[in-house]
C-alpha cells in the first residue's frame, strides 16, 4: 500500500495537531495543545492500526508468492 504524501501529511495534521482541555471542578480549562500525537483511546487509534495491519498483510503475501518466506 503506497499512500500519497499529502494524504500522509493529512492524517499527520488531524493526529498532531490537536488542542484539548479539561474539566476542573465542572469548568474547562484553556485549550492547551497535545504533546504526543495519537493518545490511547482516541477513535482514530484503530482505523490507523487497521491500515498498518493491511499493508504489512499485503507485503507478507506478495513475499509468499515470490517464495521469499515461508511459515
Amino acid at each position: 500500500m503506497s499512500f500519497p504524501t499529502l494524504w500522509r501529511k493529512w492524517i499527520k495534521e488531524c493526529v498532531c495537531t490537536t488542542t484539548t482541555s479539561i474539566l476542573v471542578n465542572g469548568s474547562p480549562t484553556d485549550e492547551f495543545p497535545l504533546e504526543r500525537c495519537l493518545r490511547q483511546g482516541d477513535p482514530l487509534s484503530p482505523f490507523l492500526f487497521m491500515l498498518a495491519a493491511e499493508g504489512l498483510n499485503v507485503l507478507m503475501e506478495a513475499m509468499v508468492e515470490r517464495n521469499l518466506f515461508t511459515g
